[in-house]
């Protein structure tokens, strides 16, 4: 499973070309490919207008959808950014950590275009597709 990250859904629905927006294109008929629901709910509040709201969301749920909350994820999100840090990472925000700890949990990889994530790759083994 891969998860792919608000930063791609940004890009991709917006019409902008990145490797990583030409790799989701490619590989969306073909490979398993996810969101978890802070994902899901990051990209439908930057939509502007309801009619949008409504095709991004009945875009995305055709993916499958992944529950990533509660205090097991807090906690360990909480572990995995004072680690980082301790290790001269700081994380700038909080739901990349909750992202990244549940990729990692669930074993799952993560296309992402978002330095944040680059720790949690280095120094905790979060598999990242690079395009």
């Amino acid at each position: 499973m891969v998860i792919v990250d608000t930063t791609i859904w940004v890009d991709y629905l917006r019409g902008y070309t990145t490797a990583e927006t030409d790799w989701l294109e490619r590989e969306l008929p073909r490979i398993r490919l996810g969101l978890a629901d802070l994902i899901l709910c990051e990209v439908l509040q930057g939509i502007r207008s309801e009619v949008e709201f409504e095709s991004v969301f009945e875009r995305l749920t055709h993916l499958e959808v992944f529950d990533t909350g509660g205090a097991p994820l807090a906690v360990r999100a909480a572990g995995n950014y004072l680690l980082l840090r301790s290790r001269g990472h700081t994380v700038r925000k909080i739901i990349d950590c909750l992202i990244a700890t549940f990729c990692i949990r669930e074993g799952f990889s993560l296309l992402h275009r978002d330095r944040d994530y680059n720790a949690f790759e280095k120094e905790l083994g979060l598999h990242v597709i690079h395009p």
